[in-house]
């Protein structure tokens, strides 16, 4: 597999809540981060997403924004 994102992550569905359009993934990355990423329910199931499946996170993003208080 080959992509022009840089931002690719590797790491372990730690937790799928499907809902009745979306589904939330949480991935456990190697130092203990958790990302969460939703994606569609159908991508949930076609992709085979349970607890425990190896995954890469890819991020391709052109803006990254920052907020303070």
């Amino acid at each position: 597999m080959k992509l022009s994102a840089r931002n690719v992550i590797k790491g372990t569905v730690k937790q799928v809540t499907p809902g009745a359009v979306n589904s939330e993934v949480v991935i456990a990355l190697p130092d203990g981060t958790e990302l969460v990423s939703i994606i569609t329910k159908s991508s949930t199931e076609r992709l085979g997403l349970a607890e425990g499946k190896e995954v890469y996170a890819v991020i391709k993003a052109s803006n990254v924004m920052i907020a303070v208080d």
